[in-house]
């Protein structure tokens, strides 16, 4: 009997998951007033959702991270995300997403994590909070990832529950949606 490797596996997963979200709710569009300079500015990364192995991996040891978004001449968006690991180095990654022809969205190749990303800007509030959904294909799997911005390290109860049910309604299982702790 054949076996089938995981990331195949994964790859269908995701593939069925994206076909029933197009059919179901279409496409997961960007918001549709989107501002490209509302972005500008420091934002923490306060939640984030996926079902992807190496999140479910490390979510217990995961902190609250800060992004700086720069709007670039293009149309595209600079995000230079920093944090700090659980040994006290730090960790930084800058993604120079490109614009598409549908403003809040872009797309941008992870060489670190060798992946390409289509994201989108699902829902802003420029002076409170952003929700980002993401959606990741590396060597053909593909894998969804929302993400809870805030200018501030603190939301509210009714954000939080906004992120969380938005989530689930992508296909995040519960357990992998994680608001994260403050980072000293």
């Amino acid at each position: 009997m054949a076996t089938v490797s995981t990331t195949t596996t994964l790859g269908v997963l995701g593939f069925i998951l994206l076909t029933f979200m197009s059919i179901s709710n279409g496409e997961i569009l960007p918001q549709a007033d989107f501002n490209l300079q509302g972005m500008s500015g420091k934002w923490y990364l306060i939640g984030f959702a996926t079902n992807a192995p190496w999140f479910v991996a490390r979510k217990n040891i995961m902190k609250m991270s800060t992004v700086q978004m720069t709007p670039m001449a293009n149309g595209g968006l600079t995000i230079d995300h920093s944090s700090i690991n659980a040994d006290g180095s730090s960790f930084k990654i800058t993604h120079n997403a490109k614009p598409s022809n549908m403003p809040g969205r872009f797309t941008f190749r992870s060489d670190r994590a060798e992946g390409d990303n289509d994201m989108r800007v699902v829902q802003v509030n420029y002076d409170e909070f952003a929700l980002i959904h993401t959606i990741k294909t590396k060597s053909g799997a593909v894998t969804i990832l929302n993400k809870l911005y805030g200018r501030t390290s603190d939301q509210s109860a009714d954000v939080l529950q906004r992120f969380r049910s938005w989530s689930l309604e992508c296909g995040i299982l519960p357990e992998n949606i994680v608001i994260f702790p403050k980072n000293d």
